[in-house]
């Protein structure tokens, strides 16, 4: 029987969102290594079940502990031409080659894990797998701070619509703000009809 020397999880944040990339994380994590929590207490767990705090501080221990990641975004007018759903997926497919070929995680040595609704050959979809599986808590963890930042990043080009508060989801104050000033190159034209 095969022996498997990694858990692959991989994970999107940023599905629902008006603005942004769709972002997604594959994390290999060693057989054996153990991930129970931080100095406070708060166990590893899905990226929406932390504070931002919590996520901040779990990516800098997935990182000091050695687990290997890649994260790959799909800007939002691939999302426009291709669907959200084909997105995502085309970015775990993505990620999950950037493990191996960058990051040398031999593939055929690993059990693959994916979130419900991401899809990849040679990979196990799981419903709410980012609540069951620590290599897949640990990818929603680093495709979630990678993707805040980046939308935070973003609210400085574009300052009208609140990035850095919503990162990009649909607030009230958020379609207040593209009411009143139209569509950012940031927003998803195909996530916004009803509303410009």
């Amino acid at each position: 029987m095969m022996r498997y020397k990694y858990t692959i999880g991989i994970d999107e944040v940023g599905r629902g969102p008006l603005a942004g990339p769709v972002t997604v994380c594959a994390a290999a994590i060693p057989k054996g290594m153990k991930l129970d929590s931080l100095p406070n207490g708060v166990k590893l767990n899905d990226s929406k079940k932390l504070t931002a705090k919590s996520r901040e501080a779990w990516a800098k221990k997935l990182k000091e502990r050695g687990v290997v990641f890649a994260i790959s975004n799909v800007t939002p007018g691939v999302i426009d031409r291709i669907n959200i759903s084909k997105a995502a997926n085309r970015a775990a497919e993505r990620s999950l080659n950037r493990l191996a070929e960058k990051k040398g995680i031999p593939l055929t040595q690993s059990l693959i894990f994916l979130d419900g609704g991401l899809y990849v050959d040679g990979g196990r979809t799981v419903i709410k797998a980012d609540g069951r599986i620590n290599a897949v808590k640990a990818a929603s963890i680093l495709a979630k701070v990678r993707r805040d930042r980046y939308m935070k990043k973003i609210s400085l080009r574009y300052p009208f619509y609140g990035f850095e508060k919503h990162v990009g989801y649909g607030t009230r104050a958020h379609i207040a703000a593209i009411k009143k000033h139209g569509l950012s190159p940031a927003h998803r034209k195909s996530f916004c009809r009803s509303f410009v």
